[in-house]
């Protein structure tokens, strides 16, 4: 099977699992993921978030998600327990849509680091 293909299957069954589990079932959008990501690497679970902590929740998943594509490097935790990342290389120039695959191959490279995935 090509790799585009491997990639299309995991996400989809990423998305079918993540959403039975967070939303009824509705089909979670990419966004949704990704904010869910920043909520587990914070570990903040039952807590109210503010609009700006959702921001910087989303910028965490990023970060996270990027690490080990030598974009971001984790530096710290701060008092709060938030943690903090610094550029290493700037994101090339892509297109919405590479940047789209870009994301979901790393959303599912770390679910699968996870064991939540197969």
């Amino acid at each position: 099977m090509a790799r585009d293909e491997v990639l299309k299957n995991r996400w989809e069954a990423l998305v079918d699992k993540l959403s039975s589990q967070f939303s009824d079932g509705d089909p979670l959008e990419l966004d949704a993921i990704i904010y869910l990501i920043g909520v587990q690497e914070l570990g903040q679970y039952h807590r109210t978030y503010k609009k700006d902590e959702k921001i910087n929740l989303m910028h965490i998943a990023i970060c996270r998600l990027l690490e080990p594509y030598g974009y971001y490097e984790f530096e710290y935790f701060d008092e709060e327990g938030w943690p903090h990342y610094k550029t290493k290389e700037a994101l090339p120039p892509l297109k919405p849509g590479e940047q789209s695959v870009l994301m979901k191959e790393a959303i599912v490279s770390y679910f699968l680091e996870k064991d939540y995935l197969s």
